[in-house]
């Protein structure tokens, strides 16, 4: 337990461009609270910051914004073996998602340099103990936030570790182009010729499959519509090209990312729990689009690795791009 002078003060941090771009940080899970694009709010949330610490925010388990780890996506059987030892993880119906019980989603980080002036920017720090969710090692984990004058966002993850361990960082933030609404009619672009087939508990089999002839073919723009998904597509590493277009507005995402696979998740409705910044629709309210490594690695040898050893550092580099008046 922390002392009375050790708790953390929630804080919502601000960057704005020079078009009048905005773009809000709480260190409360290093949190995107929002991001306003000719004056829309593309960021699909919670309207207060105060919601985010409630009882009712970690039980509903939507991960606004959030920063997700130590390991993003499900890890089957709630654990790993790492260097012949086997680590039991927290999970449900044995799935362990985004980290455990309390990943770096429900944590403070410390805001340790900001910058205001061209291309403004914010570094978030949180060092994870060894143990924490029963992970092994003390993992310093640091995250960039900058907002450039031509409209880019760059989200920039670090990581170094003292013992192996696993590490699979993103963001989950939800996306809607319109600003209210539903995202069935925005545009989806994704160069991706393979996907990940899953099980009954969303986890991955393995196997990739083909996305073309599938409703999960997006490699040419393409309306979202109905097609569920909770689907984790390999992206091409040449043309890492992901696209999303606002049928209502001219604004559009491209985003650019170091990482091998995006999951796309659209959820069919959201909490009606608390009031949105945005005014959302009933179903369908928004799109995300987190860029990572593959989910259930740790049991999939033939998938990236998700392997941090000391003296290594991981990196997690992705560009969002927005563009308007196209």
């Amino acid at each position: 337990m922390k002392s009375k002078e050790e708790v953390e003060e929630l804080q919502l941090i601000k960057l704005k461009n020079r078009k009048g771009s905005e773009l809000e940080i709480l260190n409360f899970g290093a949190t995107i609270f929002s991001l306003k694009i000719n004056g829309i709010n593309v960021i699909v949330g919670p309207s207060q910051p105060e919601d985010y610490l409630t009882n009712m925010y970690h039980r509903r388990g939507k991960f606004f914004g959030a920063t997700v780890g130590r390991y993003a996506g499900r890890i089957s059987e709630n654990e790993f073996e790492l260097k012949d030892k086997k680590y039991l993880l927290f999970g449900k119906e044995g799935v362990h998602l985004h980290g455990g019980q309390f990943g770096f989603t429900y944590k403070f980080w410390k805001i340790i340099e900001k910058e205001e002036k061209e291309d403004p920017f914010v570094v978030l720090q949180y060092s994870s103990p060894d143990g924490e969710e029963e992970y092994p090692g003390n993992l310093k984990v640091q995250v960039k936030y900058t907002l450039s004058e031509e409209n880019e966002i760059l989200i920039e993850y670090s990581a170094v570790t003292d013992k192996d361990t696993i590490v699979n960082l993103t963001n989950h933030a939800y996306f809607n182009l319109n600003g209210e609404g539903d995202i069935d009619n925005h545009k989806l672009q994704i160069v991706a010729e393979e996907y990940l087939e899953t099980n009954a508990q969303r986890v991955p089999t393995g196997k990739f499959l083909k996305t073309a002839r599938t409703e999960f073919d997006f490699r040419q723009p393409a309306a979202i519509g109905e097609v569920p998904l909770d689907t984790t597509f390999k992206l091409d590493k040449d043309t890492p090209a992901i696209v999303l277009k606002g049928d209502k507005t001219r604004i559009s995402l491209e985003v650019e990312t170091n990482q091998p696979a995006v999951v796309v998740y659209v959820p069919e409705d959201l909490p009606a729990d608390w009031e949105y910044s945005t005014k959302i629709g009933s179903e369908r309210a928004a799109i995300c689009l987190e860029t990572q490594k593959f989910p259930d690695a740790p049991h999939q040898p033939h998938f990236p690795s998700v392997v941090l050893t000391p003296g290594e550092t991981y990196k997690n580099r992705t560009t969002w791009k927005f563009k308007t008046g196209s």
